[in-house]
């Protein structure tokens, strides 16, 4: 018998809020987090604008010294692990900390560590670089302060699979309490890589929206007139349950997860397959895990990007898996508010598929605008929807041909 897996806790550090409620109000009113680049000069970059985080002071969550040491990629993480157990009202102590995981992701990690001390190196020599350069930079250290800082010591890894790296922690969290291996896990995923290589990376590659007078636009899964995404920053962490445990101490349980897919393109470094077949089959894996049917499902928070290929042929993808059901189901894709958390993406679609099933709200497609003849699902255009919501999908696909997706439902006795 498998283990019954409940979510208990969500802690969210988005360029449209920080915090559960800030980040959900956001997104049921259609919200953008999208703004000029303030973090550095972006002149003469083709792209100019972010979805950066505000407001977001990690000495309110991290001692001033340690949070000195930790990248800003480090320091979103920690501070949204606090925050979900905090909401979770999960206490770790010396009697229970073997029996939560730590299980996170990040696509790029400290980049821009990498980049203020390659800096002091050009300029001063390397008897200058800082001590903490490695400790700061290496995507695993994330989950390893995680650890430190709530004292969780179960079993502990760092996945990192491009734009699906969070899916993967979530979906791989979820597994390790099926088969027992844990009673709680702390997963999620976190980046901060609006930087001037980051976003230099992206720029040269041409994946980016170019749209820099009119930011808040920018982002518009689906839409005709798309043109790139827009690069975001920040954090989920979530806390996962097995069932009997979240009920041995009373926990608030937003929604059950059933079904977990992953699947490779075997294509292209950055190209999705173009007939959709990694993205179809993980979602097709997921269902099945969960012993739905296609019908079951009432949302899907679509990866979205706003690219030109990977809209397209999501829709595909999904046209593929649903068949005729695709275009009577609800698909959205809250990057269109959010920008691309990249490595992070995931797992705050995740928090948006588990409050969607909570509260029976799908977020909209916000900026969409001209309908595109490849792209002619339902995409929840530019306002919330309150329907019934008892089961959703989340798609996260990566580069290099990572696909996962990760399904929730309403949780019933």
């Amino acid at each position: 018998m498998k283990n019954r897996v409940v979510v208990t806790g969500l802690g969210l550090v988005t360029p449209v809020g920080i915090g559960k409620e800030a980040f959900w109000d956001s997104l049921k009113s259609g919200k953008s987090g999208i703004g000029k680049i303030t973090r550095f000069d972006a002149t003469g970059y083709s792209a100019q604008i972010a979805a950066e985080l505000k407001d977001f002071n990690p000495q309110d969550y991290i001692e001033k010294k340690e949070a000195k040491r930790m990248d800003k990629f480090t320091q979103y993480g920690v501070a949204a692990a606090k925050m979900a157990l905090q909401d979770a009202g999960l206490d770790i102590t010396e009697e229970n900390a073997e029996d939560v995981g730590v299980i996170v992701a990040s696509g790029i990690g400290g980049i821009e560590t990498l980049e203020e001390q390659h800096k002091v190196l050009l300029e001063k020599g390397p008897n200058r670089v800082s001590p903490f350069l490695i400790p700061m930079m290496i995507i695993n250290m994330a989950g390893g302060q995680i650890s430190i800082a709530t004292g969780a010591k179960g079993p502990n890894s760092t996945i990192v699979t491009a734009c699906a790296s969070s899916t993967h922690a979530i979906g791989d969290a979820f597994k390790l309490l099926q088969r027992g291996d844990a009673k709680v896990v702390i997963s999620g995923g976190t980046e901060a890589a609006i930087t001037p290589l980051g976003v230099a990376g992206f720029c040269a590659l041409k994946a980016l929206s170019t749209r820099n007078d009119e930011p808040e636009r920018a982002s518009r899964p689906f839409d005709l007139e798309r043109d790139g995404f827009v690069m975001g920053e920040g954090a989920c962490m979530v806390i996962l349950e097995t069932l009997d445990h979240a009920l041995a101490r009373g926990a608030h349980i937003y929604a059950e997860v059933v079904g977990y897919g992953l699947t490779g393109d075997a294509y292209h470094i950055t190209a999705p397959d173009p007939g959709g077949l990694g993205a179809a089959r993980s979602m097709k894996m997921a269902i099945a895990d969960a012993g739905l049917e296609v019908a079951d499902i009432d949302y899907i928070n679509a990866h979205g990007t706003s690219t030109n290929m990977n809209d397209k042929f999501e829709t595909i993808a999904i046209k593929s898996v649903f068949g005729d059901y695709a275009y009577k189901t609800n698909v959205s894709s809250t990057k269109s508010m959010t920008g691309h958390l990249l490595g992070a993406a995931g797992a705050v679609e995740f928090a948006a598929i588990t409050l969607a099933v909570q509260d029976n709200i799908i977020p909209p497609t916000i900026n969409y605008e001209n309908p595109d003849p490849d792209c002619d699902l339902n995409y929840t255009p530019n306002e919330a929807k309150a329907i019934e919501v008892q089961a959703a999908i989340s798609n996260s696909l990566g580069f290099g041909g990572h696909n996962a997706t990760i399904l929730v439902k309403k949780y019933k006795v």
